[in-house]
């Protein structure tokens, strides 16, 4: 029997998850992109159709949403991050961030009023690269702790950066607990990509600039429809954005959205599980590290809950498994390179397309050939040496 994935079909979806308040209004969309695209750096990222791929896993369509060229830094995590940033620099300019572009935030006399700004965060690397590069931008200090497992090569992408990094003796949650009690009495900017009580508004901006792939995702696909999407949850902020627009917009044709988790990390799988949000603890071991999160975010949980058809758990070698796919295209169809939490979706649609002891799991999800499917390759080769272990070596046990 292949173990490599496990699932929970959500029996509480919502009927109609379009009439809950949205996160990101039309309103509040432009907002983001306009901010986005007053970067020297933005350009929409490619959304690729993989139809020798699609034919051989014997479904209508896969979109893959290439995320590893997002402002140079290899990851779609930098579009949280400024935003956030942003919106938190306009707040203490007493400005709107519609009057606040990047243009604006790099003039002198705005930098002045800003040199007292300190940006801290926690990351398993790309946040805090996204951090870090938008704080080195603007020459803002920035204070970046890592959690145990992270490997060094992330730690030093972001010292590169111009941006204090400390490695912990904890794992993720712990260390956002660490860093809060390093910056009680202190003017310190916590610019987190997870939410708890009291700490909302930044969270939430976070998930408000992951929009942008969503929007640029809708644009591309015209009128096609998609029947599945597949999104990777660490804490949860990413997927829960992306499924509250994509419902939103489909409506009466609302995809389905199926959650991936990574191995020993599985918070929302136990929250759909017990019926509410609830945690796990312990190494969090993965070598998916952005997805190596035991308590999901608060703001995408009450998304999530409602929204997901079903949440998957997978083994490392699911991920191996992605970006090998990823790397080694079929015929005609494009070059991926795909870091770990990438290549994920991928790795498990392939093993429920293909393998007989998940037929009950395609079933469910009603995966077959009229299905449209989206995939988001969150990263590239984030840590190119761990990327030609495990595609090179199968070293990821």
């Amino acid at each position: 029997m292949d173990n490599q994935l496990k699932w929970i079909i959500n029996t509480n979806k919502a009927k109609d998850t379009a009439t809950r308040s949205a996160i990101v209004s039309e309103e509040i969309g432009q907002e983001v992109i306009a901010f986005h695209r007053s970067f020297e750096e933005y350009h929409k990222t490619s959304l690729h159709q993989l139809s020798h791929l699609a034919e051989h896993l014997g479904v209508g369509q896969i979109y893959l949403k290439d995320e590893s060229t997002r402002f140079g830094l290899n990851s779609f995590k930098v579009l949280g991050a400024s935003y956030a940033i942003g919106k938190t620099l306009a707040q203490l300019l007493n400005r709107p961030i519609s009057e606040t572009p990047f243009a604006y935030l790099l003039k002198e006399e705005t930098k002045e009023q800003l040199a007292h700004v300190k940006l801290v965060a926690t990351t398993d690397g790309n946040h805090g690269r996204g951090v870090a590069w938008t704080a080195q931008k603007l020459g803002l200090e920035a204070q970046i702790y890592m959690p145990k497992g992270t490997t060094q090569n992330r730690l030093e992408h972001i010292a590169k950066l111009g941006a204090k990094v400390e490695m912990t003796d904890y794992n993720y949650d712990e260390t956002i607990r660490m860093m809060l009690d390093k910056s009680k009495g202190t003017q310190n900017q916590i610019i987190q990509d997870t939410a708890w009580e009291g700490y909302e508004e930044i969270p939430t901006w976070i998930m408000q600039g992951y929009s942008t792939i969503a929007q640029e995702i809708i644009e591309d696909l015209e009128e096609a429809l998609p029947t599945h999407i597949f999104l990777q949850a660490g804490v949860g902020a990413f997927a829960g954005v992306m499924s509250d627009m994509m419902l939103r917009h489909y409506k009466e044709n609302a995809p389905k959205i199926i959650i991936v988790e990574a191995q020993n990390s599985e918070c929302f799988y136990k929250s759909i599980e017990n019926h509410k949000m609830s945690a796990v603890t312990g190494d969090l071991k993965t070598i998916m590290a952005g997805l190596a999160c035991g308590e999901p975010n608060p703001v995408a949980w009450e998304i999530l809950k409602e929204a997901c058809d079903a949440v998957i758990v997978a083994q490392d070698s699911v991920s191996a498994r992605g970006m090998r796919i990823l790397g080694n295209p079929i015929v005609s169809d494009p070059q991926i390179i795909s870091g770990e939490c990438g290549g994920v979706t991928l790795g498990v649609l392939s093993l429920i397309a293909k393998e007989e002891s998940y037929a009950a799991l395609k079933e469910a999800l009603a995966i077959n050939e009229d299905s449209h499917i989206v995939l988001v390759s969150t990263e590239g080769d984030t840590d190119p040496q761990m990327y030609r272990d495990i595609v090179w070596k199968g070293a990821y046990s």
